[in-house]
This record gives structure tokens, C-alpha cells and sequence, in this order.
């Protein structure tokens, strides 16, 4: 199958290489750039817990560090080829850092979950480009649950306390307990070179294993939009939340916003 069709099936494809030198070069210049001027969306997200994973979203300054990347690396031209649809706007970025404990303990898992409930926006047109900065083995990287992006919404939870803070409990399906029958799912995951991509829905389930010892792992992220996503305000605040927007656009909009830069026509 090619792109467009693994993507269609499986909502994630591994792109290996997907940048050159150069432009792993841009990449790591704009996660070097988030992880030196930290946002609001800056945290350390499972605190309490061996090791350290930090992580920052949605700086609005970012746009001026991170247009090299959204105009000069083959990312937008990359997205264009998993819908087949020209039209490609920037959303957000996002940093991980994830480090083992000095005891020799990894840093907790970042538990099963999609990305898409957790955010103002509805539509299938979206996709989340997760580039590592630094080698990811087989059994740190990020993993999948192939085709679950064509199933239902699921909850989303807090991380630490699996609070329902962005919708009513009971309003959706719960996170089926993965882990503990792993054999049940087509569970996809790769190891990882810097300049490898990959690229999935945001409704695709996924989660990450811990760091072990001293080691790191250090990710760039990209959220991208295309046609079909159209505003959805929520009456909570939602992550990232887009502080004015439900001023600007009403529900059901189509995201055309100075907020989400026009990346491809």
C-alpha cells in the first residue's frame, strides 16, 4: 500500500527519513527553540513519578521559530500526500522530553489514549507529525492500535488522576485496558531514527513506554489541519485551549484563523 492507503487503514504510518540533514537540522533548532522559551502549556506532565517527562504545546511566539520547518522541510508536502488534498494549515507544535530516573527506573508510561477529544475541533482531515530528535528503540517509541481512528471518540482523561475534565463521565466509551491484553489489538510501533516521521490521526489510540536509567528520549511534534476541520468550541476548557477563539469563530467554522498559518494551497 502506499501513504495514503496505510494511512487511510491503519491511521499512522512510519515515514523513514522522512528529512534530510538540513532539515532535521530545522527541526531540532525549533525543539531547542520551545524547549529555551517555555509557554504556558510548559509542565512536567506525570509528576511524582521516576525520571522526569517534560512537555510543552502551543506557544504562541512560536510561529517566527518554526517557520523554516512548516516552509522549508517536506512536512506539508508529506501531509498532502496522506489525504491527497492540497490545502494544509498549521495548528500547533509540541515537545517531549522524556528521561529515566537516577535509580535505574524509566519514567511512567504515557497511558493509551487519542488526541482528537481533547481539542476544539472537529473533522477527519489531521494529522500529527511525531519526529525524534534523538534514536528511539523498539521498545521506548511511541506504539498504535492500528484503525482504531475509524471507531468511536473514547475518553479523555487527565494523565494523573484519570479525571473526566473534558466531557461528562459517561458521556463516551472508556479506554479499553490495552496493556493488560495486548495480544487483542494490532499494536504497531517502530524504532526510530532522527529525520524518521510518524504520522497518525489524531484519533488514532496511542501510547509510549517510560525511559530506561539515564537515557532520553527527545521529540518534535506538528499538528496539521486540512479542509474538513471546522471549529468546535467546547463549554470546558480544552488542551491546548486557544485563549479568544471562540470569540473569532463560531462552531462549525472552517479553522481560517490568523492562529493556524496556511501551509499548502
Amino acid at each position: 500500500m502506499n501513504l495514503q492507503e496505510t494511512f487511510a487503514e491503519d491511521g499512522v504510518v512510519h515515514i523513514p527519513q522522512a528529512l534530510n540533514t538540513h532539515e532535521l537540522q530545522l527541526a531540532r533548532g525549533a525543539f531547542e527553540w520551545s524547549l529555551a522559551n517555555p509557554g504556558k502549556g510548559a509542565s512536567r506532565l506525570i509528576p511524582g513519578t521516576p525520571g522526569s517527562y517534560y512537555g510543552d504545546l502551543a506557544n504562541p511566539y512560536c510561529f517566527d521559530a518554526y517557520t523554516a520547518v512548516n516552509t522549508e522541510t517536506k512536512i506539508p508536502m508529506l501531509v498532502a500526500r496522506l489525504w491527497a488534498k492540497p490545502n494544509i494549515w498549521f495548528m500547533y507544535e509540541q515537545i517531549f522530553k522524556k528521561t529515566g530516573g537516577d535509580d535505574g527506573k524509566s519514567a511512567r508510561r504515557t497511558p493509551w489514549h487519542q488526541d482528537q477529544p481533547y481539542y476544539n475541533i472537529d473533522g477527519s482531515q489531521n494529522v500529527s507529525f511525531w519526529i525524534p530528535v534523538d534514536p528511539v528503540p523498539r521498545q521506548w517509541t511511541i506504539e498504535f492500535v492500528a484503525g482504531s481512528h475509524l471507531g468511536s471518540w473514547l475518553m479523555p482523561r487527565t494523565f494523573l488522576d484519570e479525571q473526566a475534565r473534558w466531557f461528562p463521565e459517561g458521556a463516551m466509551d472508556e479506554v479499553p485496558d490495552i496493556e493488560a491484553q495486548r495480544g487483542k489489538y494490532p499494536i504497531l510501533g517502530w524504532a526510530v531514527e532522527p529525520g524518521d516521521a510518524v504520522a497518525f490521526h489524531m484519533l488514532t489510540l496511542h501510547a509510549a513506554a517510560g525511559v530506561q536509567g539515564n537515557e532520553r528520549r527527545r521529540v518534535f511534534s506538528v499538528r496539521l489541519m486540512g479542509d474538513d476541520v471546522v471549529h468546535a468550541p467546547r463549554a470546558w476548557e480544552t488542551s491546548p485551549e486557544f485563549p479568544g477563539l471562540k470569540d473569532d469563530l463560531a462552531a462549525g467554522v472552517a479553522m481560517n484563523h490568523p492562529l493556524f498559518p496556511l501551509l499548502l494551497r
